[in-house]
């Protein structure tokens, strides 16, 4: 296998896994966090809009929003203009969630990162965003 696909997997596996672990400290999987933060950014969003801007799929975020129904973080309604539009709100517990969440993700890019130099660490984010680029445009074809 290839260096950077090797190193890239293993990394990304490591990083999910310890990410995982800290955001179950209160109850989330992880992806969750995302559909989470797309709301505190702006709540009453569709599912749709949610999959657009986390770079899921739309079933992806129907299914997690179910499943966060359940929990009590989310509230599912319908869009007062149209009917077949559902739209997806913060509960009270969902708010709640934010500044735990938020500090979780804080601690593990700071912990992840911390034998980094700052400018190791910017060019570490400018290398990634130009890998993830050119990766999604190989993929749109």
């Amino acid at each position: 296998m290839p260096d950077f696909l090797d190193l890239h997997g293993r990394t990304s596996k490591q990083v999910r896994a310890l990410t995982e672990a800290r955001l179950q400290r209160h109850g989330l999987h992880l992806g969750q966090d995302r559909l989470l933060a797309e709301l505190w950014e702006r709540d009453g969003r569709t599912p749709g809009e949610i999959a657009t801007a986390a770079g899921v799929t739309t079933p992806a975020v129907v299914k997690m929003a179910g499943r966060m129904v359940e929990a009590g973080w989310i509230a599912k309604r319908g869009d007062e203009r149209d009917s077949r539009l559902v739209r997806l709100w913060l509960t009270d517990a969902g708010r709640a969630l934010r500044e735990p969440v938020e500090a979780e993700r804080r601690w593990v890019d700071e912990q992840i990162t911390a034998d980094l130099t700052a400018g190791e660490r910017r060019d570490l984010i400018a290398a990634l965003a130009k890998v993830h680029a050119a990766a999604r445009a190989l993929a749109a074809g």
